[in-house]
Formats: structure tokens, C-alpha cells, sequence
């Protein structure tokens, strides 16, 4: 007699696809294709010829390919200037940043910690109240530090929202381990390095990605501290480049012979040129960042 099993009421009901399934489906599609479809369309416009684009409302799929934008993008020195003093930034910025971050959650996740509550309050109250650019612009020109990247640098030390989803992360680690390595001798600097930090990987990756987009994307400190052509961020000399690209076309209109360049088709391109590295780096740190993300944001 064969053997006959009866599959479960709620088990049969747990597989079944649902019509709320479907609603959310529907919603979580139209939300992808809502995000891709601008990503498509710039760069659709950064291949694409001036005369394609005034042809479409909406340009998905260029019938022309062509890389002149890339190209005239690329052979303007400013754009390789602004590489290579954003790259600088991140080099002697972001260790800096991890360090004060880790470093001061670390401090302020420990229970024992010298009058906490006060600093946990005074780094919240940062997020609220700012002191202004004029008041730090007088400070970096007395210490002298105008037209220097140290003044880009110091001007962006720790981002406080930053600081207490790393805290939180550390809070949810047992205590224990920190008390078991006082009792064999260890310091407070070899508890945090060899203890806390191997264990809090997926905070490090995401705060580390926080502060790389941060430094990727700076531009305001830099134009307001920075005057000297050598030392332009990538963010700054894209700006330029677009805008005098927007000007020859003008000047062009006006029947003023210059070299026109297609300044659209340069200012997608410039979106292409300046995501390109960091979704490069995202997919290898999408698994601790979506972990450090749910765990730092909850407080033990």
C-alpha cells in the first residue's frame, strides 16, 4: 500500500503565491525599473550624437554609438588633475576618518566610560547645530592651511550619524570579551584592534563606504578652502568642463566659430565617469554593508 502523506493546511498555504505577493511584486518592480531607467537614459546620452538626442523625448538605446563625448572628456587635463587630488583625498582622508570614528565609538560604547552621557549628548547636538563655514574658514586661514588639501582633510574629520551607528554596533558585542581580556593583561588600544575590530567587520565596511562616497563626492569644502588650478577635485573639474561646454554651444548658436561639444551629452557623461568607481567598489562590500546597516542602527 502506498505510503500517502498529507501535506499540512498552513504548510499548503505557505507555498501558495498570495495576492498580496503580486501587489508587492508589482510595487518593487515599478520601483527598479523607476531607478534604472534614468541610469539607462544617461548613458544612453553620454554614447549617443547631439543630433540623435534632439531627435527622442526619451533616449534608451542609441542606433549611433559614439565615445566623442568620452573623448573630449577625457583629453581635457583638468579631468586627470581632479582624479588625482580626489584620489589624494581619499588616500590621507578616509584612514582618518575611520580612525577618529572607531576610535571615539569605541570610547563612547563602554559603560564605564568618564562622564558618557555628556558626549553621547555633545555629538548629537552636532547633528542639530553647526558652527559655520565662516568660523572654520577663519580657523584654517589662521593656521594657515588655505590652498593646501590638509585644509579639504582636517575640515571633515568625524560625521557624528556615523559615529553612533558604529557606537551602537560596538554596544551589541559581549562585554565579556573586553572583561576577559583586561583580566590577561590586555590594553585598551589591543582590545579595540585585535578584539572589537575583527568582529565588527560588516560596521567597518559600511562606514568605510559612507566615508569613501563622502570624500568622493567632495566639492564644497574644496571650493571654498582651494583656489590653486593644481589642486581642483574630480567633482569641481567635471563642473568646469561641462560648463564650458555649455558655453562653446551658446557661443556657437551666436554664430561665434569655436569647438562645439555636445553639452549634454558631456554632462552625462560626467555622471558616468564620476559613479563608475564607486560601483566598482560597492559589490565587494555589499555583504557587510547590509549587515552593518540592520545591526548598527539598533541599539543594544
Amino acid at each position: 500500500m502506498a505510503d500517502v502523506r498529507l501535506i499540512p493546511k498552513k504548510a499548503y498555504r505557505h507555498n501558495q503565491i498570495q495576492s498580496l505577493d503580486i501587489v508587492l511584486l508589482v510595487i518593487l518592480t515599478l520601483f527598479a525599473i523607476a531607478i534604472i531607467l534614468p541610469f539607462v537614459n544617461v548613458t544612453a546620452i553620454s554614447l549617443s550624437t547631439q543630433q540623435e538626442y534632439l531627435k527622442r523625448t526619451v533616449l534608451l538605446i542609441p542606433t549611433e554609438i559614439t565615445l566623442e563625448n568620452f573623448k573630449a572628456l577625457f583629453e581635457d587635463g583638468r579631468i586627470w588633475v581632479g582624479y588625482r587630488t580626489t584620489l589624494l583625498l581619499l588616500v590621507i582622508g578616509l584612514p582618518l576618518n575611520m580612525f577618529l570614528t572607531t576610535s571615539m565609538a569605541y570610547g563612547l560604547s563602554r559603560p564605564d566610560f568618564p562622564f558618557k552621557r555628556f558626549f553621547v549628548y555633545f555629538v548629537v547636538v552636532t547633528l542639530l547645530f553647526h558652527g559655520g563655514i565662516v568660523p572654520m574658514y577663519l580657523l584654517m586661514k589662521q593656521l594657515q592651511l588655505i590652498n593646501t588639501i590638509w585644509s579639504v582633510v582636517l575640515a571633515y574629520g568625524v560625521n557624528s550619524f556615523y559615529l553612533i551607528i558604529m557606537m551602537n554596533y560596538f554596544m551589541s558585542l559581549p562585554i565579556s570579551l573586553m572583561e576577559s581580556a583586561k583580566l590577561d593583561g590586555a590594553g585598551e588600544w589591543r582590545i579595540l584592534f585585535n578584539i572589537i575590530l575583527p568582529l565588527s567587520m560588516p560596521i567597518i565596511a559600511t562606514i568605510l563606504l559612507f566615508y569613501a562616497v563622502d570624500r568622493w563626492n567632495e566639492w564644497f569644502n574644496a571650493m571654498i578652502f582651494i583656489r590653486k588650478g593644481s589642486l581642483v577635485v574630480l567633482q569641481l573639474a567635471l563642473r568646469s568642463i561641462v560648463i564650458d561646454s555649455q558655453i562653446s554651444q551658446q557661443m556657437n548658436i551666436s554664430n561665434v566659430q569655436t569647438d562645439v561639444k555636445f553639452s549634454e551629452g558631456m554632462k552625462m557623461t560626467a555622471i558616468i565617469v564620476t559613479m563608475i568607481p564607486i560601483m566598482c567598489v560597492f559589490p565587494f562590500l555589499q555583504k557587510h554593508f547590509v549587515k552593518g546597516m540592520l545591526v548598527g542602527a539598533i541599539k543594544a
